[in-house]
């Protein structure tokens, strides 16, 4: 394999870091394949609930996508959670960061935020400060979380609920993650 002539950055020249250039577009461009690799793992993580985390994932975009949520929010919706298995305490500030470039600012905020969110739900029986999240509340994203979690995280434990499968949101995915749309923008 070709590598470049440097072993500082400093050192480096033009054709070093073409070089780089090629091999780092195409790493980005197998993002959607590690993603799908990585909602696969949610197979096997954290035990207990009724379905598997990768199944309320699933159920999460397939309840936004009927709800007639264009395609940012159903990815949103989708890998809002893909953060957990590395990140338990802030996997909704991993799966913000790996969606940022990708999706609007506001949805970026929503799935960064949705765990102090759902405290909301079950706090007051783990002895958390179930609203946590009014410390948000001056946000213009607040409601836009609050209603996520209503409606696209708390109640996606259903074993009954006709989830579309993975290969449904495969293009969708691989559509919203063609271009990063977003690069400049930033959220708090």
């Amino acid at each position: 394999m070709e590598t470049v002539s440097f072993i500082a950055m400093a050192d480096g020249t033009q054709e070093d870091y073409a070089l780089l250039k090629k091999h780092e577009d195409a790493f980005v461009a197998a993002l959607p394949d590690r993603l799908l690799e990585a909602l696969d793992a949610l197979r096997s993580s954290l035990g207990g609930y009724k379905i598997t985390r990768l199944e309320h994932s699933l159920q999460a975009a397939t309840r936004a996508e009927r709800d007639g949520r264009d395609e940012e929010y159903v990815i949103a919706a989708l890998l809002h959670d893909i953060g957990y298995d590395l990140a338990p305490y802030t996997h909704g500030e991993l799966a913000a960061a790996v969606l940022k470039p990708y999706v609007r600012p506001e949805l970026t905020w929503v799935v960064k935020h949705h765990g102090v969110f759902q405290l909301h739900y079950y706090g007051h029986h783990v002895g958390a400060d179930r609203d946590a999240r009014e410390r948000f509340r001056d946000s213009p994203h607040f409601d836009a979380c609050a209603e996520f979690c209503e409606r696209y995280d708390q109640n996606c434990f259903d074993p009954d609920y006709d989830t579309l499968p993975v290969e449904h949101f495969e293009p969708i995915l691989r559509r919203v993650l063609s271009a990063p749309r977003y690069l400049q923008e930033g959220i708090s």
